[in-house]
């Protein structure tokens, strides 16, 4: 475990806070955050907590070793839409006892699951520890671990729960602290409650654990009936199954705070009996797009998929270091503006980083303690570029003279890897430049000498800087260009 691990400090939206971090066990830290649910490709602002959480489990790794960090980010596969799908292209195989609810959903899942992982892959995410699917913790499990019936059993035993008009629910008068979180009172959400819909309910506020299925609908047998769970409770059985009645951290994204996280913890605390459910609970904010709301009404609505392998966005495809980068340049927990602005200038600031990383034949061998301690300040990732920022210039000022190797160049490149930016040669579009100075040429024979301008100092600005001449035979205007290190 690294010294270093003694400085990490993390806001905690249960507190309102920022705290020092201090793991239950320094040799077996654990982290869940709430994973997509696989009904559609993934759109951009799935992508934000599955970058932003995958960058704090790189430093609890590089903090606390990496075998000494348990990350879980579940596959949310229950969903009404989902099993509808299911339905629809599977019913007669299920109900012919030819193909199991389990596998119908699976069928219907395993292409966005599988384009999810591709997606954030090139995102340059590493892989969770586990990746738990909900469907597969919904009954009692032959390996002993928790599981979404015997944790809803727990809370009628525990009178937490119970059961009406074909539904198990929550009771939320039973837990005196609900609301912590989202600093929400049952006062508060008795107002304005639609009573005569909910009229099973004891409280407006309770929520469903257990609901039946219709024989038109798939199900899993339950002492309740043939039904299926409410989504809260396939965070709180798949979190327990793999860290624990009681981790470090739960991580998702500012939305979820309520109901989902909300409910999360009443659900996992009354059922175990314990007074947290994490330690520290971390919310990253929300996303817009130029400057709106992400919407398909809008026509502003993306999918990490679109950005990687189409030109929808922008009018050109984006690489995947080049999003990553575009979303850790605001702090994870401010709102974040996501635009072709933004991620033309990730593009150009990635260009002159990998410029002067490509300076150092290998990376170093230790990580900068500066980027270290910028991320151990609660994800501070524009403080840690600052320094990326300071290395480069570095890199690019050494001279060669003295002994040794280009440090900075080298420290650059570890810090790059670090981070999930791929760290390998800088690449030169040959053809993307002929054709920017090909356009420029005839903006200048045109005398629209602003666009002219315009083109050079982009080209500039990624590190192709432009030398105009003339032919020796022809005396024909002519441009050479070169790469400025």
């Amino acid at each position: 475990m690294s010294d270093a691990s003694q400085g990490l400090r993390l806001y905690n939206t249960l507190t309102r806070t920022k705290e020092d971090f201090v793991p239950i066990d320094p040799r077996n830290v654990r982290m869940y955050v709430c994973g997509p649910t696989v009904y559609d490709f993934a759109h951009i602002g799935n992508a934000r907590p599955v970058i932003v959480f995958d960058v704090l489990f790189r430093l609890l790794r590089h903090l606390y070793g990496e075998t000494h960090v348990t990350y879980v980010r579940n596959i949310t596969d229950v969903d009404d839409k989902i099993n509808a799908r299911a339905l629809r292209d599977f019913g007669g195989e299920i109900s012919a006892g030819t193909l199991s609810l389990n596998e119908a959903i699976r069928r219907v899942t395993e292409k966005t699951a599988d384009q999810f992982h591709r997606d954030v892959a090139t995102l340059g995410c590493l892989e969770p520890t586990v990746e738990p699917r909900a469907t597969e913790f919904v009954e009692p499990r032959a390996d002993g671990k928790a599981d979404m019936i015997t944790l809803i059993q727990s809370l009628i035993g525990r009178g937490h729960a119970y059961v009406a008009a074909g539904e198990v629910l929550f009771d939320t008068a039973s837990m005196p602290d609900y609301g912590q979180l989202s600093k929400r009172n049952l006062d508060e959400q008795q107002a304005g409650a639609r009573i005569a819909v909910d009229a099973h309910k004891k409280n407006p506020g309770d929520f469903v654990l257990w609901k039946l299925s219709s024989p038109e609908e798939p199900g899993w047998q339950s002492p309740w009936g043939r039904g299926r769970p409410g989504w809260h409770i396939e965070c709180s059985a798949m979190s327990a199954a793999y860290l624990g009645e009681v981790f470090d951290i739960h991580g998702g994204g500012l939305d979820l705070i309520f109901p989902h996280h909300e409910n999360e913890i009443a659900q996992s605390r009354c059922a175990h009996g314990t007074s947290v459910m994490a330690n520290v609970w971390m919310h990253n904010g929300f996303l817009q797009v130029e400057g709106q709301k992400m919407s398909k009404s809008l026509g502003n609505f993306y999918s990490i998929h679109e950005l990687l392998e189409t030109d929808t966005f922008g009018g050109r495809k984006w690489p995947g270091d080049v999003l990553r980068l575009a979303m850790l340049m605001t702090h994870y927990r401010e709102p974040i503006d996501f635009s072709v602005r933004k991620l033309e200038e990730a593009e150009n600031t990635l260009r002159k980083w990998k410029r002067a990383a490509d300076l150092a034949p290998a990376a170093g061998s230790q990580l900068p303690v500066e980027v270290v301690e910028a991320l151990s300040d609660d994800l501070a990732t524009y403080a840690a570029f600052q320094q990326l920022t300071q290395l480069a210039g570095e890199a690019t000022d050494f001279d060669g003279s003295g002994a040794g190797e280009n440090g900075a160049a080298a420290s650059l490149k570890t810090s790059l890897a670090f981070l999930g930016f791929d760290v390998g040669a800088a690449k030169v579009d040959e053809a993307a430049i002929a054709a920017a100075i090909a356009r420029r040429l005839q903006f200048i024979a045109a005398k629209n000498w602003a666009e002219a301008d315009r083109i050079r100092d982009e080209l500039l600005a990624q590190g192709v800087q432009l030398k105009d001449g003339k032919d020796p035979v022809t005396g024909e205007r002519v441009t050479t260009w070169e790469i400025k290190r």
